[in-house]
């Protein structure tokens, strides 16, 4: 990196912030601080995630989602190897319930093929019960490659490899102020600090919007915060799944809807809902924070979204308010559960990102503000596309410096 970007700042020690430091330092030598207001990385949507590694069958062909999730497997794989973090490829099963279902389940093979998802393979209904015995759908998509892992580990080895490159991981530091100064951005902190960079890069997450606002970037797309609850499996019952069992998506609909995801340390999610989060940190029911709720019901594209969703939105409430009800959403793929087998689990929160007009914003969204790069969106797969987010964004802020 040339003389004019000695220094660089990024905000937030998630995932992806975490990673496009290690990516600068790695590629530059560059003195990289990384702020986070928690006192631990991967606090929010990166410590609270289903763990799932993506294969890229889901995104539009050609869009970032598309490019950066199979390029983020490639590199998620060669990391974990690398540091020692066990990569388990445990497949899942996209499943189809009826004939509307199966006919989607079409275009998802075909998408599969366009992104170059490796081994996905069509099954009957008997080629499902073979594979899943206790799983039932009248046709389904296997993807053998896809994988689970412990983000959290993840996380900290970005955060160790940040620290051998000469970085600086400040913990326990929000972000209060960003100026221009110049040609270069100067960031102050919670506790009285003013640090001055050439280039700062917000990675901000579920605070995405407030912090690019806080560097005079436009207000939108803002940030929607919707809990996503989760069940777990009595330890007993766990036999019932081998793979991930995903539902096929509904295109009227934002959200995936209830499937079973194995985890790392052998049990089973069985989640997610999504139900408007009274905070943006709102991990319980009980959480509320009047700044963050009255934030969101003033942009304008807030009560747009609920008008477009809202019989989505009272379903999700049910299961909420209902095990009954959410156990109904899981027994569609095995009818053998009852509310019995499950358990509450932890919940997390999804930052879902909305345009003025209501619309979700779904692809991955980057702006730019002379020497600040703002990640607007990152929404699933971004754990699973951290690496090569951090790949895209600092290759392209490097062929943006002068010689």
């Amino acid at each position: 990196m040339t003389t004019h970007t000695n220094k660089v700042g990024v905000v937030g020690a998630g995932l992806v912030g975490l990673a496009v430091a290690r990516r600068i330092a790695e590629l530059t030598g560059a003195e990289v601080t990384v702020f986070e207001k928690e006192a631990h990385v991967a606090a929010h949507q990166s410590g609270h995630n289903s763990g799932v590694i993506h294969s890229g069958i889901y995104y539009t062909p050609g869009s970032l989602k598309a490019t950066l999730c199979r390029r983020g497997v490639e590199l998620l794989h060669e990391f974990s190897a690398e540091h020692g973090i066990e990569y388990r490829e445990i497949g899942k099963v996209i499943v189809a319930r009826d004939e509307v279902e199966v006919t989607r389940l079409r275009d998802l093979r075909q998408r599969a093929a366009a992104n170059g998802v490796p081994g996905v393979t069509w099954l009957d209904a008997a080629g499902l019960r073979e594979l899943e015995p206790h799983v039932r759908g009248k046709a389904a998509l296997h993807s053998p490659t896809t994988a689970i892992i412990d983000y959290k580990l993840v996380a900290r080895a970005l955060a160790e490899d940040v620290a051998k490159l000469g970085g600086t991981v400040l913990l326990s530091h929000p972000v209060t102020r960003i100026e221009r100064v110049g040609e270069q951005v100067a960031v102050h902190d919670a506790h009285g600090g003013r640090h001055v960079f050439d280039r700062l890069i917000l990675c901000a997450g579920l605070q995405s919007d407030s912090v690019a606002k806080l560097a005079g970037d436009d207000p939108g797309p803002a940030i929607i915060p919707f809990r996503g609850e989760y069940y777990r499996l009595r330890p007993e019952r766990t036999h019932l799944v081998r793979a991930l069992v995903y539902p096929v998506p509904d295109p009227a609909y934002p959200f995936l809807g209830v499937h079973l995801t194995p985890r790392m340390d052998g049990l089973v999610d069985v989640g997610p809902n999504a139900v408007f989060a009274l905070a943006r940190e709102g991990y319980l029911r009980r959480n509320v924070s009047p700044r963050d709720l009255f934030q969101t019901l003033t942009w304008p594209g807030t009560l747009r979204l609920f008008r477009q969703h809202w019989k989505m939105g009272i379903g999700e409430m049910r299961g909420s308010l209902s095990k009954r009800a959410f156990t109904a959403a899981a027994r569609a793929y095995v009818p053998e559960l009852e509310p019995s087998d499950l358990v509450r689990a932890p919940a997390g929160i999804r930052a879902q990102a909305v345009d003025r007009d209501g619309s979700l914003v779904d692809d991955f969204r980057i702006t730019t503000l002379g020497p600040i790069t703002a990640v607007r969106n990152a929404p699933s797969p971004a754990a699973t596309s951290s690496l090569s987010i951090a790949e895209y964004v600092v290759d392209r802020l490097l062929a943006r410096q002068p010689d």
